[in-house]
């Protein structure tokens, strides 16, 4: 629902989206729950956006879906990623905690998951994560002790040629830079000279002046 609220509003209307799904009453009629990223194929791996989406109710395009009542608190909605998954892989106690006995699996994030405005949350990163003890990845100021990664595997994968994650605010820095930058000699007639806005838009639901709503504008030209 992170990525596809504005649609399933648009198709049921905002009154049935307020409860899809209903995790908080699950959690209060005791039923276990987990989060993950599951099927990458339509979603993302980040669990900052799903932490985000859990804890503000909105979705990436910043829509407001759910009301107070359905909304986790912080700590709630982190324990979904982390200790309360170790029921689904009978793995209670073993992991899901920074505690004595149990896996050395940790990550010094970007900023303060729980003091950060709501919105910011899904722009967290890790610029250090162990594994078992290990450091598996550092950035920023610890990217010193960063291991190097092996090629993805198979080698015609995507990953191997420049496909990878990149932070929110990377991508709207770019956007901004390709939005500044125009020097064209004509503006198109829906855009003007924000040929960015149509270059990255997503396909809207409702909003005609983006790319989809604009086919045969000129910024298909570039």
């Amino acid at each position: 629902m992170a990525y596809q609220g504005e649609y399933f509003v648009e198709r049921y209307g905002a009154r049935a989206a307020e409860a899809t799904p209903p995790i908080k009453k699950m959690l209060e009629k005791g039923v276990k729950v987990g989060a993950g990223t599951d099927a990458t194929r339509v979603a993302s791996y980040n669990p900052w956006v799903s932490l985000y989406w859990l804890t503000t109710g909105k979705t990436v395009g910043g829509m407001s879906m759910y009301p107070p009542a359905n909304l986790l608190d912080r700590d709630t909605a982190l324990r979904l990623w982390t200790e309360a998954n170790t029921w689904f892989s009978s793995e209670v106690g073993k992991k899901g905690q920074i505690k004595v006995g149990q896996l050395a699996d940790l990550a010094v994030l970007s900023a303060d998951y729980f003091s950060v405005p709501g919105d910011d949350i899904q722009d967290i990163t890790s610029v250090l994560t162990v594994l078992g003890g290990e450091v598996v990845y550092g950035d920023s100021e610890f990217g010193k002790h960063s291991p190097d990664i092996p090629p993805a595997m198979p080698d015609w994968s995507p990953a191997r040629h420049g496909s990878q994650y990149q932070p929110r605010p990377q991508t709207q820095a770019r956007a901004m830079a390709l939005n500044t930058a125009c020097g064209c000699a004509s503006s198109c007639g829906v855009h003007g000279h924000a040929h960015a806005k149509a270059w990255t838009s997503g396909v809207p639901a409702s909003d005609e002046s983006t790319f989809w709503g604009a086919l045969g504008c000129s910024c298909w030209a570039f």
